[in-house]
């Protein structure tokens, strides 16, 4: 087995967080108070604009003291104690999980996002916005870019002022981010990134782990990552073994604690059904061999 090394070296375990800052004059971030292996320090959700009533870009997933933490940043960070809308990045729980603990908080309001069929309902009543739709806020203009890969229904925001992208999960400020097996896709991940590669940037805000500063140089590391994961899935397999995801990973992930094998497994599940379309291998019985 080649020993390769990682691209991305960085990692979210032991990474900080404040619960919140103010980044710049039109963003500010409040921790949505959720840390696990898979979440970092938790979600950073944000404050976005410029007046007393500005937007909320994701809500972590309700934890009781965030409601009372985003009151208090708002107050600190903006002046006001109002929102206008939320606008969320996907359906997975720690970005809307707390959508309804918002508005408990703050009163109805809008919510947009890009729907997703029996996944969008703890959001509850949802806005349909998609690729290339724009939402203005005094202060900043956000334009959503469509990017599956780690869910199907996930948007990234453009914001236009700064030249910056809200990420969500598709690049993280440290490590990288799980492409689950069952509702996400490799290829339209690797396709998603190389949209963003397009893009004219200056910052990433993602929605784990510290703001992006070179934010080319940190797609062209995901990119490179999953290239060298495809390869060294390939080259366990040319050993002539069936193998089944987790002795796939057990054999590439060697510097990854193994509690997070698991959310290996998914990913390299997702590879191999990237590779299996592609007809370069096969499987039996949960097994895979090169073809």
């Amino acid at each position: 087995m080649s020993k390769q090394g990682r691209v991305v070296t960085d990692s979210m375990i032991g990474l900080k967080m404040p619960n919140s800052s103010r980044i710049t004059p039109r963003v500010a971030t409040v921790l949505g108070q959720n840390p696990s292996p898979f979440t970092g320090p938790g979600t950073n959700t944000y404050i976005v604009g410029t007046s007393k009533r500005p937007l909320l870009l994701d809500t972590g997933e309700g934890v009781a003291i965030y409601a009372d933490l985003l009151e208090t940043a708002l107050k600190e960070l903006s002046g006001g104690t109002e929102l206008e809308r939320i606008v969320l990045t996907h359906a997975h729980v720690d970005h809307l999980g707390g959508v309804k603990q918002v508005i408990e908080k703050f009163g109805e309001m809008e919510v947009l996002k890009m729907p997703w069929e029996g996944h969008d309902a703890p959001a509850g009543a949802v806005s349909a916005i998609g690729h290339d739709s724009v939402v203005h806020t005094e202060g900043a203009t956000l334009r959503a870019v469509f990017t599956p890969g780690h869910a199907p229904d996930h948007l990234c925001y453009y914001l236009e002022e700064e030249r910056a992208l809200f990420t969500g999960d598709v690049v993280l400020g440290a490590g990288t981010t799980v492409i689950p097996d069952d509702t996400g896709d490799l290829g339209e991940y690797m396709d998603s990134l190389r949209r963003l590669l397009a893009l004219d940037l200056e910052t990433i805000y993602p929605a784990h782990g510290p703001v992006i500063r070179n934010p080319k140089e940190k797609i062209g590391e995901y990119i490179a990552h999953r290239e060298l994961r495809e390869r060294q899935v390939l080259e366990a397999l040319a050993e002539g073994v069936p193998l089944d995801a987790m002795a796939i990973v057990k054999k590439i992930y060697v510097d990854v604690p193994e509690y997070l094998h698991p959310a290996a497994a998914s990913s390299i599940r997702s590879h191999l059904k990237k590779l299996e379309r592609e007809g370069r291998v096969v499987e039996h019985e949960k097994r895979w061999s090169a073809n």
